[in-house]
């Protein structure tokens, strides 16, 4: 019934493995169907080598009850199934555990905007969630990740800054579609590498100037984007 979907979901998912972002069963990316009131994410421990589309799980965003699929969906499908309740502009997820970003998760650090290929990207500093809480972690870690993903995204557009870092975990990207969350996982990977070698060179560096965030991200992003070719 949702062929379409989860080959979407497939294909998403193989790309996170081709990017080498992902190691072994590590990671999983999702893409909700708002319109049918469902989403489809990876499986649960089946190797990237061996994923075919119809492994992909279906589930209802509503309350998570399976819809399509034999095989049990990822571990972290009450952080994916609460986050699209949260955050109805974004139809895709992605969670990896990428070296440099699950560095700075590790590290509780945010990463400040330090370049052009952050803000082109990322708007301000891509966030960090403070821990899960024992009372949490007891009531039901997974759904409560997404609790303090939520709190660290409040007064922020998650479409504009479309990353997390979950303190001691790791990242989470979201998207328009699952293919845009996962390019966004990659670009966050580069950045998160790429202000890591830069605070090696020099630890005081700056963030970059207000005005140039601005006008790197606006340029692509919003009504007056003018990058690429676009509508002519």
């Amino acid at each position: 019934m949702f062929e379409a979907l989860k080959q979407r979901v497939y294909e998403a998912n193989m790309e996170l493995y081709k990017r080498n972002m992902v190691l072994y069963t590590w990671g999983n990316v999702s893409e909700a169907d708002r319109e049918a009131g469902v989403f489809a994410i990876k499986p649960s421990g089946v190797p990237y080598e061996t994923l075919k589309p119809e492994d992909i799980v279906v589930l209802k965003i509503e309350n998570g009850e399976k819809v399509e699929g034999d095989l049990n969906p990822s571990s972290d499908t009450p952080t994916h199934a609460e986050l699209y309740r949260k955050f109805e502009s974004v139809n895709g997820i992605t969670h990896t555990h990428s070296t440099h970003a699950t560095a700075w998760a590790q590290a509780g650090k945010s990463i400040p905007c330090y370049g052009t290929t952050h803000a082109d990207y990322f708007r301000g500093d891509i966030p960090i969630t403070r821990y899960v809480s024992r009372e949490e972690t007891e009531r039901g870690y997974e759904h409560e990740t997404a609790t303090v993903i939520a709190e660290a995204f409040e007064g922020k557009n998650p479409l504009h800054t479309p990353a997390v870092l979950v303190k001691g975990h790791g990242p989470f990207t979201f998207g328009k579609d699952g293919a845009n969350s996962v390019y966004n996982a990659v670009v966050l990977e580069e950045v998160a590498k790429m202000a890591m070698i830069m605070l090696s060179v020099n630890q005081t560096s700056n963030e970059l100037p207000a005005h140039i965030q601005d006008k790197h991200f606006y340029r692509k992003h919003g009504p007056n984007a003018y990058y690429g070719q676009g509508k002519h």
